[in-house]
């Protein structure tokens, strides 16, 4: 989970923003892929909550993600039902200005 920074004021601010997210994010992970690092940043500056599912902390849902995605490498997010894919394809979301929505809607 993200960690907050700040006075209390903007934490509770950040939270209440936080909780406008209607759909549930996902992203499998693990922890030394830079592309992961940098879907994990990008989430955050959305002040959006995920739930992290470690490829290092849990190897058997590796398969679980493979039958999933059909895709092998890491990250691979969801946004409530929605298969966004890897870091790229989170990134072309925002710069297509569409991940907002996606994530709010």
């Amino acid at each position: 989970m993200p960690r907050f920074s700040g006075s209390a004021g903007e934490r509770n601010n950040q939270r209440n923003r936080k909780q406008m997210t209607s759909k549930p994010i996902v992203m499998y992970s693990r922890a030394a892929c830079p592309f992961c690092v940098a879907a994990r940043n990008m989430l955050k500056s959305k002040n959006v909550t995920w739930t992290e599912v470690s490829l290092d902390a849990e190897p058997d849902k590796r398969a679980e993600m493979i039958e999933r995605t059909g895709r092998r490498t890491v990250p691979q997010i969801f946004i409530g039902d929605f298969h966004v894919g890897g870091f790229d394809d989170l990134d072309a979301l925002e710069q297509a200005g569409d991940l907002d929505r996606l994530v709010n809607g």
